[in-house]
């Protein structure tokens, strides 16, 4: 991104469809320019390709990409497939949490991280967060990309960043209330479990200065009954992103909160219909696939996130950039089929975080037979999980088995959480 303005990403939000194409068309040309012959994966998969395209229609021809893909032939590195250059070029290690399988090592070059810290001032421009505030980084620097970048990008913005990992949960409510933090960077999960914690140590989080919570790494913050409860927690805006080791930090929140605008100056989105597997009309329920137009050093074409959405291309608020209407819904791989209803874990979770006597929970999915059933435990400080059945129920249309558990039986997360057991 050569010019990386708050002005020029507003430009860039505003520009019509035919205008966005052309745009695209040339970063996706110079990325392919860059990265061929010398990327292995992409000189084997776009053999033939006859450079420059035409139109993103000859995109649309060439093959998606998939993470099993990545994920090199057994050669004693985990370094992913798709890297253009020598390992010496690179600068940057990073690694995927593994909850979907083999742990996946990507690198970025100097360039590609610089790509990183610009795309990342869309997000930060949504949380309107300025040179004044205080960020409080609620993670452990571990090699998870997600807030490596976002502690760069908060930096790059003249904020003063300050790094919590190796802190307990109550020290980093001591040292975010001592600082006087104006912001937190979190998962939805441990924003939660930072409220829940604070309760217990009488430290009253609506009294701090802590006015927005800027969260990823789960469908959380577009869920609306997440969403309530932790900014009715904080007293704070929470403001949702999304992004993943493997493409980038490819989406921000809306003004209004509705979901999530795919960044379509640096990524290509296409979304393919769960139903057809053809290209997703307005509202769809579809996959979302990207193209990454600036990271030459880890490139990827037509992946396949496994990322569920319903696209809408109507514009809001003088943005023309796609917006996924409720964020990122779930995960393709992660679909049920219960008695002959669709269901997904974030369907679930949005029910049992409208009752705010429920601590933690974990679902689990398993076969009877056949068919797909469900049952779910429960910390509820209530002890009454025949009501949380009950609502369940009404608005699935499902009887599912509701087990209330002794509080504190159930893991806590800082990172993402794992609330959702496949034994299927």
């Amino acid at each position: 991104m050569t010019d990386n303005t708050h002005e020029e990403r507003r430009r860039l939000e505003t520009l019509d469809a035919e205008s966005l194409a052309t745009l695209q068309l040339k970063k996706l040309n110079q990325l392919l320019e860059t990265i061929l012959p010398h990327n292995a994966l992409y000189s084997s998969k776009l053999a033939g390709i006859e450079l420059p395209l035409t139109s993103l229609d000859a995109l649309y021809e060439l093959p998606f990409t998939f993470k099993d893909e990545l994920i090199g032939e057994s050669s004693g590195s985990d370094f992913a497939a798709n890297l253009t250059y020598p390992v010496e070029r690179y600068t940057r290690f990073h690694r995927t949490s593994g909850t979907r399988g083999h742990p996946l090592v990507v690198l970025d070059t100097p360039a590609d991280w610089q790509w990183w810290i610009d795309t990342w001032q869309f997000v930060l421009d949504a949380a309107e967060l300025g040179p004044e505030d205080r960020v409080l980084m609620a993670f452990s620097f571990g090699p998870f990309v997600g807030f490596w970048s976002a502690f760069d990008a908060a930096v790059a913005r003249g904020c003063l960043v300050i790094p919590g990992g190796g802190l307990s949960t109550v020290a980093r409510l001591d040292i975010l209330r001592n600082s006087r933090t104006t912001t937190v960077f979190c998962t939805p999960t441990y924003a939660l479990h930072m409220a829940v914690v604070a309760a217990d140590n009488d430290i009253d989080l609506t009294a701090l200065d802590v006015r927005r919570i800027i969260v990823a790494g789960e469908p959380g913050g577009s869920i609306p009954a997440i969403r309530s409860r932790i900014e009715t927690a904080w007293n704070a805006k929470l403001i949702d992103h999304s992004g993943a080791t493997e493409i980038g930090p490819w989406g921000y929140a809306d003004r209004d909160q509705r979901g999530l605008h795919a960044i379509e100056s640096e990524f290509i989105a296409e979304f393919v219909s769960v139903e057809s597997g053809k290209p997703a009309a307005d509202g769809e329920l579809s996959e979302l696939v990207l193209t990454t137009l600036g990271r030459a050093g880890s490139p990827v074409i037509r992946y396949r996130t496994g990322d569920l959405a319903r696209p809408s291309w109507n514009s809001v608020e003088n943005n023309n950039f796609v917006l996924l209407d409720g964020g990122v819904l779930g995960r393709a791989d992660d679909m049920m089929i219960v008695r002959g209803v669709n269901i997904f874990p974030t369907s679930i979770e949005q029910i049992l975080h409208s009752f705010p006597h429920v601590i933690e929970y974990r679902i689990t999915a398993r076969k009877d037979g056949e068919v797909d059933s469900l049952s779910i435990e429960v910390e509820d400080r209530l002890d009454s999980p025949d009501r949380i059945a009950k609502e369940l129920q009404l608005r699935l249309g499902l009887r599912i088995e509701v087990v209330n558990i002794p509080i504190g039986t159930l893991p806590r997360f800082e990172g993402k959480g794992k609330r959702f057991v496949d034994t299927r």
